[in-house]
């Protein structure tokens, strides 16, 4: 299924499974922002989304955002179930239960959803991450009865049936095989997270294993659908062109009569304990052309008051050609042919991670020493007022082209309510950034920054392993 929205790979605190944080990385997303919208000045805001909420009685979220400028709705359900909330050889189950989200429900053929919205001239599709589940759709606003009715109809009644599951689970499994096992560097993301994770569910990728798929059995599906696809686990969004009194008229017509969960969502009980020694994971895969290293530091949640220094320092590691990281091991030594890094952001703690693909000759050895000397920088001296007006503007740049359209309007809105609890952080977060500090930055950079806490995968191409 496709990516919702122009920015996940600049905004790492999504990580899309169609194309995962790492890989999109490792073959070179590029991350540079137009000239134009780093120049900006900081005094430029995106204006504040006047959204309203409320919660039928069965539990659901609902989330309205009036905007009449032109005849086009964006319509977003987020079911709060992700990879990380799958039980350990039961991977992928979130991913191949979006797919069974299209095979059709009471009312609505296998595939009939989509082909009714594209009929009309929309488009729908969905996305699978490590915290949630999301399904949106674009279309004419005339129809936004009939696309209600639609996800109404398969959150109350979907069909689950063995043909559907068996068909849909080898889809999955054709997916991983492209965009995991087949990819340059593909599995290093995997590795690198069953190293750094012992008991948390981010142990793994939405993809999951091939193994956990093919033991997969319909009753697991349905016992998945059962547990996490009720209305008290999902967050319905509704940004575009409509009357908000009608959209809520229709939403209690189609979704009051939906029962909630008969008992509490379940949520991940296992903590990851804390990390007290680095962990040095050695890889060599057989499509690999060149060496490289990544380096993943254990880091807190997003949202939480030191998520804010570290976004602003991965944009000053790594926020495109005049970051510190490719001056020095792209541009100056020459070790490097790309340089990575980022804060992955997510509902419970996760990884910063730091990423060099070297050049032919040089050692994933001499590039774990490059990447470790550029973010010791951070810590030896607080960053100059340029380089943190630069990050701020990318944040601020960031923040406008992301709602640009009715769809990144309803996907922050959507982050900002499942996984931060707030939807008001839509209009809140970026003073979060524009608040901090050098001194903040270099903090933050000497408290996670730290060896011990870190996970390292050295990659050396087939040809070379030892």
């Amino acid at each position: 299924m496709g990516e919702p929205g122009m920015m996940k790979c600049i905004r790492a605190s999504v990580t899309a499974l169609r194309t995962p944080a790492l890989l999109c990385a490792i073959l070179g997303a590029a991350l540079a922002l137009p000239l134009h919208a780093q120049e900006k000045t900081p005094d430029v805001r995106p204006p504040k989304l006047g959204f309203t909420t409320q919660k039928l009685s069965n539990g659901l979220n609902v989330i309205l955002l009036e905007d009449r400028s032109v005849p086009v709705v964006n319509l977003q359900v987020w079911y709060h179930v992700g990879s990380k909330d799958e039980r350990p050889g039961r991977t992928g189950f979130a991913h191949l239960f979006e797919h069974l989200m299209f095979k059709g429900s009471a009312h609505v053929g296998p595939e009939e959803h989509s082909r009714l919205i594209e009929a009309v001239g929309g488009v729908a599709n969905a996305s699978t991450l490590d915290d949630y589940t999301q399904y949106y759709e674009t279309f004419p606003s005339n129809y936004l009865e009939r696309v209600l009715w639609l996800e109404a109809d398969r959150m109350g009644s979907l069909n689950v049936e063995e043909a559907n599951f068996k068909a849909e689970r080898e889809v999955v499994k054709e997916e991983r095989r492209d965009r995991v096992d087949n990819q340059p560097y593909g599995y290093i993301e995997e590795d690198l997270r069953a190293a750094a994770f012992t008991v948390h569910g981010y142990h793994h990728t939405p993809i999951g294993s091939m193994a956990d798929l093919n033991s997969a059995t319909i009753e697991d599906v349905r016992d998945f659908f059962n547990t996490f696809y009720k209305p008290n686990n999902a967050t319905l969004i509704i940004v575009g062109d409509f009357k908000p009194e009608q959209a809520m008229a229709w939403t209690k017509k189609y979704f009051d009569g939906i029962p909630a969960s008969t008992k509490p969502i379940p949520r991940p009980s296992e903590r990851e304990p804390a990390q007290t020694e680095e962990r040095v994971v050695k890889k060599s895969y057989s499509n690999t052309p060149l060496p490289a290293v990544v380096i993943g530091y254990k880091i807190p949640a997003r949202y939480t008051p030191d998520s804010y220094p570290l976004d602003l320092a991965s944009n000053i590691l790594a926020g495109g050609e005049s970051s510190r990281l490719f001056q020095q091991l792209v541009y100056k030594d020459q070790i490097a042919a790309q340089t990575y890094g980022f804060a992955n952001l997510t509902e419970d703690p996760n990884l910063f991670y730091a990423i060099a693909v070297l050049n032919s000759g040089h050692t994933p050895d001499e590039g774990e020493k490059a990447l470790e000397n550029v973010l010791d920088g951070l810590k030896s001296q607080p960053v100059n007022a340029k380089e943190l007006e630069k990050a701020k503007n990318q944040e601020i740049a960031g923040f406008i082209l992301g709602r640009e359209t009715d769809e990144e309007r309803a996907v922050a809105l959507g982050a900002a309510t499942v996984v931060g609890k707030d939807p008001n952080l839509v209009n809140t977060e970026l003073e979060r950034y524009l608040k901090v500090t050098p001194a903040d930055i270099e903090r933050a950079a000497k408290e996670y920054f730290v060896r011990a806490h870190s996970t390292v995968i050295i990659v050396t191409p087939a040809e070379t392993a030892h």
